[in-house]
C-alpha cells in the first residue's frame, strides 16, 4: 500500500459505546518562538494554547490560535506548528486514540518517520451520526469546564495513582463530549448581554491568579450586584467565583511544583496566598498529600 492510496484521517462510524480512548501523552509544555518541523502523528492530538499565540498549517490551510483555543490534529495528516509570541508560548498537549488501538511505549512512537512509515498504525477517528467529526472543523474554543477536565487529565497522567488508566479514559470521553457539543453550548452560554464581559474577567483570573480577586471586585467590574454576578458567573464557569478562583490557583500551583524549583512559600505567593501555612493546608485538602510530596512524586513519575 502506498501513501496516495490512503485518505487521512481514517474514520470509522461507531456508536458511543464502542468509543474507548487511550491516553499516550498529557503534559503542559513551553515552546520558543519560531516554526517547528513539519510532522504527522500516528495518534490524535488536542493542542491547547494556555498562553501566547501560534499558527498551524495543515492541508493547505492556516489556522491561527490564540490563548484559550485548541486545535484537533488528526492522525496521518501532515502539519506544521509555529509559535508567534516572544519569547515562547505555553501549551497543554494530549495525545490519544479513539479505540485503544495503539501501543505507545515512548513519545518517539507517536511521530511517523517519513522514511519508515507503518501505514497500518495510523489511528482511526470515531465518527457518529449525532455530530460532525472533530476533524471537520479543527479549531475549538473549549469551555472552562472542558479546560478543567484537560488539567485533571494531565494530573492523573502525571501522578498515575492506582486506576489512573480508567480515570484517564473516563475524563477523555468527557472532554470529547464537551468538544462535540461545543457549537450548541456556546450559543446557549454566551447569549446573555453580560456574558462577554464576564468571560473577559474569567480569562483575567486564569492569567493573573495572584490578583486579590473577590466577589465584590468582580461585581464592581460587572457593575452588577454581588448576588447577580455570582449567579451569572456560575452559569458560565460552572463554579461560584470563590471556588473557581481557588481551582485556578491550585492548578497553577501544581504546574509550578512540577515545572520549577521555586520554594513552596514563593509558589504560594505566586498564586495568590500570602501565608505558607494557609497555602499548605489548602493544597493538602485538595490533593491529600503535601506540596512537597506532590513535587517529589511528579519528579519521579
Amino acid at each position: 500500500m502506498i501513501e496516495t492510496d490512503l485518505q487521512f484521517p481514517k474514520q470509522r462510524q461507531a456508536p458511543f459505546r464502542d468509543w474507548s480512548p487511550s491516553i499516550h501523552y498529557a503534559q503542559y509544555q513551553r515552546m520558543p518562538k519560531g516554526p517547528l518541523a513539519e510532522r504527522r502523528i500516528y495518534d490524535f492530538e488536542l493542542l491547547y494554547v494556555c498562553q501566547g499565540e501560534a499558527v498551524t498549517i495543515m492541508q493547505g490551510k492556516e489556522y491561527k490560535l490564540t490563548t484559550g483555543q485548541l486545535i484537533f490534529l488528526p492522525s496521518g495528516v501532515w502539519h506544521r506548528n509555529e509559535v508567534l509570541t516572544e519569547p515562547d508560548a505555553r501549551f497543554l498537549g494530549i495525545h490519544f486514540d479513539f479505540f485503544d488501538e495503539l501501543d505507545i511505549q515512548r513519545e518517539s512512537d507517536i511521530i511517523s518517520d517519513g522514511d519508515e512509515v507503518e501505514w497500518e498504525r495510523f489511528a482511526t477517528e470515531a465518527v457518529c451520526d449525532s455530530f460532525p467529526p472533530l476533524s471537520h472543523q479543527p479549531v475549538y474554543t473549549p469551555t472552562l469546564d472542558c479546560v478543567q477536565l484537560m488539567d485533571q487529565l494531565v494530573h492523573e497522567f502525571t501522578m498515575r495513582p492506582l486506576g489512573y488508566e480508567l480515570a484517564c479514559k473516563a475524563i477523555m470521553l468527557n472532554i470529547l463530549t464537551h468538544l462535540l457539543r461545543l457549537p450548541v453550548s456556546r450559543a446557549r452560554s454566551y447569549s446573555s448581554q453580560h456574558a462577554q464581559k464576564l468571560k473577559e474577567i474569567i480569562e483575567q483570573i486564569e492569567q493573573h491568579p495572584s490578583t486579590p480577586w473577590s466577589n465584590k471586585m468582580i461585581a464592581d467590574q460587572m457593575k452588577l450586584s454581588i448576588d447577580h454576578t455570582a449567579k451569572l458567573f456560575k452559569e458560565i464557569a460552572g463554579l461560584p467565583p470563590n471556588e473557581f478562583i481557588h481551582t485556578i490557583r491550585h492548578r497553577e500551583a501544581r504546574r509550578l511544583l512540577r515545572e520549577t524549583d521555586m520554594s513552596i512559600e514563593r509558589i504560594g505567593e505566586q498564586v495568590g496566598y500570602s501565608g505558607i501555612h494557609y497555602f499548605s493546608r489548602l493544597f493538602r485538602r485538595h490533593e491529600g498529600i503535601s506540596a512537597t510530596e506532590y513535587r517529589k512524586l511528579s519528579k519521579v513519575l
